[in-house]
């Protein structure tokens, strides 16, 4: 494949020059030699397996740090309550939704799956649908209620028109994105919406309305492992403006640090951002080419097969980390993936269980304050190109220069 990473690689001289990998974890040996561990840091990447995401967490709280966060975009979840953090109607009630209220999110970019849901339910007759954030086509029709804050504040006074939808609605739902949650006052924002989804009775026995859709495949996982930062720990925005000295990129293309005295040890499987600006670069497993357990975004527990096997020397990535660990002789208790699942299950009872929705208990999430007036953006600009697969591709490189270019939705 294209910009795959095959090998370890160490920056000498400015450049990446391939390496063994004794040499690489020497590198790293190195580097944490005697370095307090309140100066090294670990950001988690959108594809991550838990399994890999599990063997870092305990590998960070040997070497005694808590820094680390599996939220590289800064979204302002809240670890201890699920249902901050999950689609939690489930990808099925959308089909029995009467109003739905979108914030934040472009669902036909974000989810597409998802998006041509929505429009079958739609096409049914009966729904409602609520849009604040930018105006894209999403296939079918809905009331444009304006792009930022302030027009959640005039549905939880009920001052807006669509209030007067919410409150009628037998099942009402709501679907905020991430660029909802990923900005300064993304607490206050998540809070404002708890709030609607309370007054407008979207939670209830039968019925939770409260979703959101996150964009990142490992973010479920890594908030229920509770990959956050612990005790007097720098999130993602600290760890980037240099919090740390030493930060570890579990395929994190999205959070490079602003300092360029910055040591990044950068794990992943193509040559993208992250592995541009390495120190040290680990070649991990594409998911394609290891079994790994993943959670989606209703909270649902699914492991995903191998294909094929990852190309030259890289490697799946829990087995990276447990390798280095014994490098830094703090060696991980575990040696086999069925060991690995195990731990998973110790952290969270929930991984016991694969293919199976649970429902997380309501509670109020979110931060104070009141959200600033600045209009609601979606995270993708570029629908062909959002994360390092599709970067290293040349049919979504084609698909750019055709859709993009000419300025259409794609």
């Amino acid at each position: 494949g294209r910009q795959r990473l095959d090998r370890p690689y160490l920056r000498r001289d400015g450049r990446l020059r391939p390496v063994g990998w004794d040499e690489a974890f020497a590198a790293v040996r190195d580097r944490l030699g005697g370095r307090s561990p309140g100066r090294i840091g670990a950001i988690v990447g959108d594809q991550a397996d838990a399994e890999a995401m599990v063997a870092l967490k305990d590998l960070m709280a040997a070497i005694g740090s808590p820094n680390i966060d599996c939220r590289q975009d800064g979204a302002a979840f809240v670890p201890g309550v699920r249902a901050s953090y999950l689609f939690n109607s489930t990808i099925a009630g959308v089909d029995t939704a009467d109003a739905l209220l979108i914030v934040a999110s472009n669902p036909r970019w974000e989810a597409p799956v998802l998006n041509a849901r929505i429009r079958r339910r739609w096409l049914a007759g009966g729904l409602a649908v609520g849009l604040i954030g930018d105006a894209r086509d999403l296939t079918y029709r809905y009331d444009h209620l304006g792009e930022g804050p302030e027009v959640l504040a005039g549905i939880l006074d009920g001052g807006d028109a669509f209030a007067e939808r919410l409150r009628a609605a037998e099942r009402p739902m709501l679907v905020v994105g991430t660029g909802g949650l990923a900005r300064p006052d993304g607490a206050a924002v998540l809070a404002m919406l708890g709030r609607i989804a309370d007054r407008y009775g979207a939670v209830r026995d039968d019925w939770n309305g409260f979703n959101v859709l996150n964009r990142a495949a490992s973010r479920v996982g890594g908030l229920d492992l509770g990959l956050v930062p612990g005790e007097g720990g720098a999130d993602a925005a600290a760890m980037r403006a240099g919090a740390v000295d030493t930060l570890f990129l579990l395929g994190a293309d999205e959070a490079l640090p602003e300092r360029d005295d910055t040591f990044v040890i950068y794990q992943g499987h193509h040559g993208d951002a992250g592995a541009q600006r390495a120190d040290v670069v680990l070649p991990g497993a594409a998911y394609t080419e290891k079994s790994g357990t993943y959670v989606n975004i209703e909270g649902r527990v699914q492991v995903g097969a191998r294909a094929t096997f990852p190309p030259g020397d890289a490697r799946e990535d829990w087995t990276i980390l447990r390798a280095l660990s014994g490098a830094l002789r703090r060696p991980l208790p575990y040696d086999t993936t069925a060991a690995v699942r195990r731990r998973l299950a110790e952290v969270n009872p929930l991984f016991a269980v694969r293919d199976r929705v649970e429902r997380a208990g309501w509670a109020d999430f979110g931060g104070d304050g009141v959200p600033d007036p600045i209009p609601f953006a979606t995270p993708i600009t570029n629908y062909y190109m959002t994360d390092p697969i599709s970067r290293a591709s040349v049919t979504m490189a084609d698909c750019t220069g055709t859709f993009v270019g000419s300025g259409g939705d794609g």
